[in-house]
């Protein structure tokens, strides 16, 4: 740990909370924790790390979650951050499964979880955009981006075969870009 680390118990803290309110997606949730309450770290920072999540198997925010308590923990950081982000939904999910076991019939159910999986696509878009936003990215890194999207989103191409594709024109960009600053 270093003199710039939160404490371990703020950490907890606040992945149970994302956790605990997260649902239909913690992305905006656990960005609105970790970047404008916690300030953690800026947006730029946060892009950085929610793009190596990306590229990670398993969900973003247990990435993230697991990420930030090791750079600042070790394993044991990254064991607890991970806890704490699990708990809540567990307990929670197992409550609902027993209360959609007895309703699941009810045509309002269906209503109820078509508009949850219309918010929670809202939230994604909301969430992306405001990233993107305040990136400071450049034109072609706009182009990257919007690449990638048409790529996963419109025509179904999973995310590895993406940053297979994208990938080696990304860096060698960046570096071309990099050395031209320098």
């Amino acid at each position: 740990m270093d003199e710039a680390s939160p404490p371990l118990g703020e950490m907890a803290s606040a992945f149970f909370r994302i956790g605990l309110t997260g649902f239909g997606g913690v992305g905006p949730v656990t960005r609105h924790v970790i970047v404008v309450e916690r300030g953690w770290m800026d947006d730029r920072a946060y892009a950085g790390l929610i793009g190596i999540c990306q590229a990670l198997p398993g969900a973003n925010t247990i990435n993230a979650a697991v990420m930030l308590g090791d750079r600042h923990y070790g394993l044991r950081g990254a064991a607890v951050c991970l806890m704490a982000l699990m708990l809540a939904p567990l307990v929670v999910l197992v409550a609902l499964l027993s209360a959609y076991r007895a309703f699941a019939g009810a045509p309002v159910v269906q209503v109820v979880l078509a508009g949850a999986a219309a918010s929670a696509a809202g939230l994604i878009a909301g969430t992306a955009g405001k990233l993107l936003m305040r990136s400071r990215a450049r034109a072609w890194q706009w182009g990257i981006a919007a690449a990638a999207f048409c790529l996963v989103g419109l025509f179904g191409w999973s995310v590895p075969m993406t940053l297979l594709l994208l990938g080696p024109p990304a860096l060698l960009l960046a570096g071309a870009m990099r050395g031209s600053a320098a």
